[in-house]
């Protein structure tokens, strides 16, 4: 049976204001709550200060990445945030964007997928107390990782395509996906998924999909939902392949056409609570063990409330 989590729909520029969702999440029926990256403040911190105010629940990191700190730091970060959540962490991470690698890196990585396989193998092996394995390509940690008393951390990884997928399943406990349909995840993830577990003899990870969704208003276009919370996501090469795949075809030149199409795909959910509630299923029938439900379009549009007001909404409807 899936459970149903939700995001922080926006990226704080002060601690504070993250108070809102952290106490929905504590005191709601949502199971967990989760962050992107971002670069405006440290998502790390801005669950060290829900915990400092009083809000302390099990947490996701969907995803950092790769390019912002070395594997050992990732661990130790991922560590402390345990001990001071005192509850669960999925630890998630990605290698972001070619044009963020460049940025940061100077080229990007020669090979994302051997890239990926490195830091999530260093990471996972300093959380569980493994020897470091040896030095690869990109990345190398002679170091150990002080262990301490704490809930579980599951190393997990942002997962589009299928060679992504069989990478999680070769090394990760947790496949987190975004904007990616439920037929798309039962007919092409989650086989991948299967098949990376397979080949390297051990469990499948579970499957957490963040999932953006806006609930009808009055004179509300539903494509300037999807417009407003992933336009930035369509522009990249490797969404776009991405939904190609699962059968939507994404037009840069005409971007509410674009818009309508993600719609029509199941990318984007949109309609009565009862509807979204519904679609919803989609993803726990597909096999998806997390939903997590993304309000960015309306929290962008509308505002705090508006955004808590839908999840208290879809979580009703979806537990009844």
């Amino acid at each position: 049976m899936s459970t149903y989590s939700i995001l922080m729909p926006f990226a704080p520029t002060r601690p504070e204001q993250a108070l809102p969702f952290g106490a929905f999440a504590q005191w709601s029926s949502a199971h967990r709550l989760w962050q992107g990256q971002a670069t405006l403040h440290e998502p790390h911190h801005t669950f060290t200060h829900l915990a400092a105010s009083g809000f302390r629940m099990p947490v996701g990191l969907g995803v950092t990445l790769m390019p912002f700190r070395h594997p050992y730091d990732a661990a130790m970060q991922a560590q402390s945030l345990a001990v001071t959540m005192g509850h669960p962490v999925v630890a998630g991470f990605g290698p972001g964007a070619k044009v963020l690698q460049e940025g940061l890196l100077g080229a990007p990585y020669q090979s994302q997928l051997r890239a990926v396989r490195e830091y999530v193998t260093i990471v996972r092996g300093l959380l569980d107390g493994e020897p470091a394995p040896p030095p690869g390509e990109f990345f190398t940690c002679k170091a150990r990782l002080t262990r301490v008393p704490r809930p579980p951390v599951e190393v997990g990884l942002g997962v589009l395509r299928p060679g992504m997928a069989r990478v999680a399943g070769e090394t990760a406990d947790v496949a987190i996906t975004w904007l990616t349909p439920a037929s798309y995840l039962r007919d092409t993830v989650i086989p991948a998924l299967r098949e990376g577990a397979e080949a390297a003899g051990r469990p499948t990870p579970r499957v957490v999909a963040i999932v953006p969704i806006a609930l009808d208003r009055d004179g509300a276009d539903p494509r300037d939902a999807v417009l407003t919370a992933n336009s930035g996501h369509l522009s990249l090469p490797h969404y776009r392949d991405m939904l190609r795949r699962s059968g939507i075809h994404v037009d840069t030149s005409d971007p509410r056409t674009a818009a309508e199409q993600v719609l029509k795909g199941g990318a984007f959910l949109a309609g009565t609570s009862g509807h979204v509630a519904d679609r919803l299923r989609e993803f726990a029938d597909a096999g998806v063990d997390e939903i997590v439900l993304n309000t960015t379009a309306t929290y962008a549009r509308f505002g705090v409330k508006s955004a808590l007001e839908e999840l208290e909404k879809v979580l009703r409807e979806v537990s009844s």
